[in-house]
């Protein structure tokens, strides 16, 4: 059983937060692969079904980021499953808007969600990076993870879920570097991504 684990927080008024973009493409996994209804489970939300035909678990943790992995870990302990089976979803300030990264490991790098799940399930897990962009001032970070994305940004981030569920068969398999490739080349297509190049 595979563990896609996207990062936000609950309730309406958190739902298109810049922080939040990891439920919005584990909710584009769904649709794109015929997933069940979502149902309360793990402290969170989740949902059961085929991703390229591998088993997999789609949960969104509703303890607030802080807390997530209180709902990871014990999503983990119940099927049973190793670091080598969990891939987190998250908002990355270190990435340009619209790029796409995957690790193995490494650290938070600040982001308390993922702080949250390697001191409940260890660090060797994997990371796919959701490119946010940074405010450009470290002071400016709370209130802009926690803001809405604009209107204007609703097209890219459609995008990137959208290339991230396509492609989720490449993350249920392990092969992350196809896996970046499709997803860098179908953002690409739709026209977002091309400003910064380069591996990140």
């Amino acid at each position: 059983m595979k563990i896609f684990a996207g990062l936000g927080n609950p309730g309406a008024r958190h739902a298109r937060n810049r922080h939040n973009i990891g439920f919005t493409a584990v909710e584009a996994i769904a649709r794109e692969h015929g997933f069940g209804p979502f149902r309360t489970r793990f402290q969170g939300v989740a949902s059961e079904g085929l991703i390229g035909g591998t088993r997999a678990l789609l949960l969104m943790p509703h303890t607030f980021m802080n807390e997530s992995g209180r709902s990871v870990g014990e999503a983990m302990r119940f099927h049973k499953a190793e670091l080598a089976d969990m891939i987190v979803l998250h908002d990355e300030l270190d990435l340009p808007p619209a790029k796409v990264r995957v690790k193995v490991g490494g650290g938070s790098a600040g982001h308390n969600g993922l702080r949250s799940i390697t001191a409940h399930i260890g660090n060797d897990y994997a990371r796919v990076r959701l490119g946010i962009g940074h405010p450009g001032d470290k002071a400016l970070v709370y209130p802009y993870v926690l803001g809405d994305f604009a209107k204007s940004e609703a097209p890219w981030v459609s995008a990137v879920c959208d290339a991230v569920a396509r492609s989720a068969a490449m993350l249920a398999s392990g092969d992350f570097a196809t896996f970046q490739n499709r997803t860098h080349l179908a953002i690409e297509a739709a026209g977002f991504g091309r400003s910064e190049t380069g591996a990140g």
